[in-house]
């Protein structure tokens, strides 16, 4: 299976290589040069993963990506922040926002194309087996990748959906921020340990009443609780 990579960026430069090392990787690729060419590119072609700008004409990389997750149609769309920025605040506020990952420029091209194929893996590579984890209201079905709580549909993105299923596969465990960085980002990020609390916090508030099921074990990281 080919997956389609949109690439949204307003520096001509930067899609041609970009876009070359994609290709070469096996991958389809579509472009956009602003924020409502891209828009409308995702509803017309359904990208498997967007590469997102944030300094965009029209409307920027942050908006977009709010937008995206917002929407039950478009949420699950694996995001990866491409941009110039390298502040810690903009990383702060893109993972807060929804995205999945964050690359910083200049990028090795290598890199980009391994944190792609590394996030298409963890999202697409398990379809075929159909696990279902059952605790209480929480129900966890990874073929399908949804959650529901009370048999309502809860709304996460590829990584929420990924640390949840890490957690919850290894009830009464404790996992170390590090492992969990290990485990789902399946690489060493160049981001502190807080990437973790971030995705844990807004975790918990898409669980809602399910929440108390991801226990903090202070000074040491989480654990799933059974306990409710």
């Amino acid at each position: 299976m080919r997956y389609k990579i949109l690439i949204v960026d307003d520096e001509p430069d930067v899609v041609e290589l970009v876009e070359y090392n994609l290709k070469n990787a096996g991958f389809d690729v579509i472009k956009s040069a602003d924020g409502n060419e891209a828009l409308k590119k995702i509803q017309n072609e359904n990208p498997d993963l967007i590469l997102l700008d944030i300094m965009l004409p029209n409307i920027d990389g942050f908006e977009i990506c709010k937008i995206l997750k917002r929407n039950p149609d478009t949420s699950a769309i694996p995001i990866i922040m491409l941009t110039a920025k390298a502040a810690e605040v903009d990383k702060i506020v893109g993972f807060e926002l929804g995205a999945d990952d964050y690359i910083t420029k200049p990028f090795s091209p290598r890199e980009l194309v391994l944190r792609v194929k590394t996030l298409l893996k963890r999202i697409k590579g398990n379809d075929e087996l159909s696990t279902i984890i059952q605790s209480g209201a929480l129900r966890i079905d990874t073929a399908r990748f949804e959650v529901t709580v009370k048999g309502k549909k809860i709304e996460l993105t590829a990584t929420e959906f990924k640390l949840l299923l890490t957690l919850a596969s290894r009830p009464g465990r404790v996992q170390t921020r590090e492992q969990l960085l290990q485990e789902v980002w399946e690489y060493n990020p160049s981001v502190d340990t807080r990437t973790v609390d971030t995705h844990i916090r807004r975790l918990r508030e898409k669980l809602g009443q399910a929440a108390d099921y991801i226990e903090t074990i202070r000074g040491f990281g989480y654990k799933f609780s059974e306990k409710q």
